[in-house]
């Protein structure tokens, strides 16, 4: 495995953990500045919010620039705001750096996946972009809970700190490791760019991908009172099943890079999304029968942690494949599109808890995995018409 491509999937791994990784030390950061914990819990919000806007505004802006002067420039500002969060004394001050790190985040994001699957061998785009993929679920699986221990044991500074040592190394391993063959692709005008992203194709996959994410992360955000009603599951209990979803996803990541280089985007998609719709049709069945024993659950949510993260790699292949000169445009819509409908699905699941419990969850979560793949089946099929009238114009030319 090339060591640029472990060098960015260290970067995702890095950048995606900035987001999440101060939650579990806001008690202490709120006291310490003199600030609520609801107004603490805002530094998480502004860096997503943030990232959903910015990445595909910077994706534009940054559209004639060599990719490897953008990855530099965009880990010297992220190692900068957070080495300034850490010594800090003014909330307002923490606020603003948390925008910085995450415009700094916004810009690499997309980039990573792009340059995964630009430099890949073509039999091997999936494998590629799912390498960096697994900088995303590592993020969730060790780098957040490491984040939070660090916080816990020398204090909250000290967690900006590390992400700032994080950043540093990040930028070294960019500066001697990253191929400097990473010029951009010849920028087109922005009205063919976003003609391109308007494309039934692109779009309704980029709206998709949305979907499907808020169906995912909906009962993710209240796994644990679901669990709670469902199984009498403690905390232990919780946590082994989040470990378990996030040891699955791992393997599910890596499987369906395979299969989207084997199979193709579209019918790992297929097999990915329909899988996550069943697991969710078994604890709906689940739902009706509690209480169960924890360990019922196990498999289920294996399986669910496994398909929810198998679409990441085909999700980013086909954008990229389909996308062509505005590639990195489209997986920074894709990323806006990530972080949307992480918001949607908490939005939503709080919803239905508060109107109706917990047992609903699943079902809404499968209705939205069914419609994402509704509408990843219809991209297929625009995609599939495109193709044909382009070969029918070519061989009118050819006639």
């Amino acid at each position: 495995m090339p060591r640029w491509l472990l060098a960015l999937a260290a970067a995702a791994l890095v950048f995606y953990t900035d987001d999440y990784v101060i939650a579990g030390v806001l008690p202490e950061l709120s006291r310490d500045l003199s600030v609520s914990p609801g107004a603490a819990g805002q530094l998480v919000t502004a860096f997503s919010v943030t990232v959903a806007i910015a990445a595909p505004v910077a994706a534009v802006a940054t559209a004639r620039l060599p990719r490897r002067r953008v990855l530099a420039v965009a880990a010297a500002v992220f190692t900068a705001a957070n080495a300034l969060a850490a010594a800090t004394p003014s909330f307002a001050v923490l606020l603003a750096l948390r925008v910085a790190a995450a415009l700094a985040a916004a810009t690499a994001a997309p980039v990573l996946f792009a340059l995964a699957a630009r430099l890949a061998p073509p039999e091997r785009v999936g494998r590629y972009v799912a390498v960096v993929a697994f900088g995303v679920t590592g993020a969730i699986a060790l780098g957040v809970p490491a984040g939070t221990w660090i916080g816990g044991a020398l204090g909250w500074r000290a967690t900006f700190a590390t992400m700032a040592a994080a950043g540093a190394l990040v930028l070294l391993g960019f500066l001697t490791q990253l191929p400097r063959r990473t010029a951009p692709e010849p920028a087109l005008p922005l009205r063919s760019q976003l003609a391109i992203l308007a494309r039934p194709a692109v779009s309704l996959g980029l709206a998709a991908n949305v979907v499907l994410m808020s169906g995912s992360m909906m009962l993710l955000t209240y796994l644990a009172p679901f669990t709670d009603r469902l199984a009498s599951a403690d905390a232990g209990a919780r946590g082994l099943l989040f470990a378990v979803s996030g040891l699955a996803g791992m393997a599910g990541i890596w499987g369906g890079g395979l299969a989207t280089d084997r199979w193709g985007p579209d019918r790992t998609l297929a097999a990915g999304v329909g899988l996550f719709v069943l697991t969710m049709a078994a604890l709906t069945a689940l739902w009706a029968a509690r209480p169960v024993q924890v360990a019922l659950l196990l498999p289920v949510v294996a399986v669910w942690g496994g398909a929810a993260f198998w679409n990441s790699p085909a999700v980013q292949a086909r954008l990229h494949l389909l996308a062509g000169p505005v590639a990195a445009q489209a997986l920074a819509m894709n990323t806006s599109g990530t972080y949307l409908g992480v918001a949607v699905g908490g939005a939503a699941g709080g919803a239905v808890l508060e109107a109706a419990g917990p047992g609903p969850l699943p079902v809404v979560a499968g209705a939205a995995g069914i419609a994402a793949l509704g509408l990843f089946l219809l991209a297929a099929g625009r995609r599939g018409g495109a193709r044909r009238q382009a070969e029918e114009r070519a061989g009118e030319a050819a006639a």
